[in-house]
């Protein structure tokens, strides 16, 4: 009884020892945590007056993407998206992992136990043989002293910060991706309809020529040109569903089911552009207000995800820096054996060990690691600050392509109206005789492809408001 009690005290006063020993390293820094120490450039969205400041609460990036897709079709879309979408299970399944590993790195506090029995048969010249066995539980326990167990920890923490980052970003990029795709899908949409009336106007325009032709009134040339003007319009149309098949099945791959239609809304003419809800944020200002820029960046799960790289980058640093003090460890072993050794077999049989390991000489190793975590941090943090760089460009990018858009629609949408009325103009001259076949095809190839300019601006508009919602770090809720 009383060498138990010495051993307790023994045992006791050990660990009065470490906690003393803890306190006092305590102010080397082993056990800080982390803060971020790397200042956000300034003016990250650009000095020009074209950015809109906003309160955070009124910025597009605090909208869920529900919000700020309106359309019912879209929405089915995104939610099927993000329900199949392989590379976003793929995300969610690494978050996974990562707390698989963070909880590994918490049970590393704990001793480990092993039940490790050994039994064995023993002769000499031939005597009876002589049966000896052992059933010990084998105890070992790490003392975390010097803070290597607890920055391990931290690290893992900070890989599972990054997981569920990078989630979101794929979350987000897949949200934009099948937005763009469905816009693009509702341009081709558009611009069919635009060469099927062409197509059915520019026949009636051949069949006319056609018709002077056998009547003495045209020369043949007049009709080559017109049937060449109206064949181009005809691979255009075959073109164009080319891509409408190619950018369904690209949906259909987002949504990891199998090529298929897309069911989708369409814009009906020119003038039911402002009708449409997504396209519609285009030209109202408040949906160009991004936010005070310090904070809307936070939003953006690819700042978010630079910054738990270098909060992983500093505890790894701290772990390596933990390596160059002793390791404190525990043994115990108890169990039951009938050694021939013992004086009273098959009874209890316990002992406790706690060992010191200092490195003295590691052929370099250790402090060739610390050196390698201190440069990967540094290293981090002039990432991190060229992603705040990268994302300022991204919303500056994404702030001027919407005010193009905007601009640009106003003369494109007149000068459609202007180039009908020219064309209509032009074939009552040319009816009347007085303007020629090659006024006519000038004019109904200028009003084709300002038609077509008119329904890519449209697209581009819709494409930009969406790059701005996604630079400011929407699409994550």
């Amino acid at each position: 009884m009383k060498r138990n009690n010495s051993l307790i005290s023994k045992l006791f006063g050990f660990y009065i020892a470490s906690a003393v020993m803890l306190l006092m390293l305590s102010g080397c820094g082993l056990y800080n945590k982390y803060e971020k120490t790397v200042e956000d450039p300034t003016n990250s969205f650009g000095t020009t007056q074209d950015v809109i400041s906003a309160t955070s609460e009124t910025s597009i990036a605090q909208m869920s993407w529900r919000e700020f897709f309106t359309d019912p079709l879209l929405q089915q879309l995104i939610e099927q998206a993000l329900a199949n979408n392989t590379d976003l299970n793929s995300a969610r399944i690494n978050i996974e992992k990562s707390q698989i590993a963070l909880k590994t790195k918490k049970l590393a506090f704990l001793p480990s136990l092993y039940f490790a029995p050994q039994g064995s048969l023993y002769s000499f010249d031939g005597a009876k043989p002589t049966k000896s066995y052992t059933l010990p539980l084998d105890v070992s326990w790490d003392i975390d002293v010097f803070g290597s167990l607890t920055n391990k920890k931290r690290a893992a923490k900070a890989a599972l910060l990054q997981a569920q980052m990078t989630e979101e970003s794929t979350r987000s990029n897949l949200i934009s991706t099948i937005a763009q795709e469905y816009f693009y899908l509702q341009l081709l949409d558009r611009e069919l309809d635009i060469l099927m009336k062409t197509d059915s106007l520019w026949k009636a325009s051949l069949d006319t020529q056609q018709a002077l032709f056998e009547n003495g009134q045209a020369y043949s040339t007049a009709v080559n040109q017109q049937e060449s003007s109206w064949l181009d319009v005809k691979l255009q149309i075959v073109s164009i569903r080319r891509s409408i098949r190619a950018t369904e099945n690209e949906i259909c791959s987002l949504l990891c089911i199998t090529p298929q239609h897309i069911e989708r809304a369409h814009w009906e003419a020119e003038a039911e552009y402002h009708s449409s809800a997504e396209n519609k944020r285009l030209f109202e200002e408040q949906y160009m207000k991004i936010g005070v820029p310090a904070m809307m960046l936070e939003h953006r799960p690819d700042i978010r995800l630079a910054n738990y790289y270098m909060e992983e980058a500093f505890y790894n640093t701290q772990a390596a820096r933990a390596a160059f003090f002793p390791s404190i460890t525990l043994t115990g072993e108890a169990g039951w054996s009938n050694n021939s050794g013992l004086v009273n077999p098959a009874k209890l049989l316990w002992q406790v060990v706690g060992s010191l390991s200092q490195p003295i000489f590691a052929r370099g190793q250790i402090n060739a690691n610390y050196k390698i975590s201190k440069l990967t941090e540094e290293n981090l943090k002039k990432k991190y600050v060229q992603a705040v760089i990268d994302a300022g460009n991204e919303v500056n990018e994404a702030i001027a392509d919407c005010q193009t858009a905007r601009e640009k629609h106003e003369y494109y949408h007149r000068q459609v109206e202007v180039l009908h009325e020219a064309y209509n103009g032009t074939h009552e001259l040319m009816d009347n005789g007085k303007a020629s076949y090659l006024e006519v095809l000038t004019a109904q190839e200028s009003l084709l492809s300002a038609q077509l300019n008119e329904a890519s601006n449209m697209y581009n508009g819709a494409q930009a408001i969406i790059s701005l919602y996604i630079a400011l770090g929407g699409g994550t809720k």
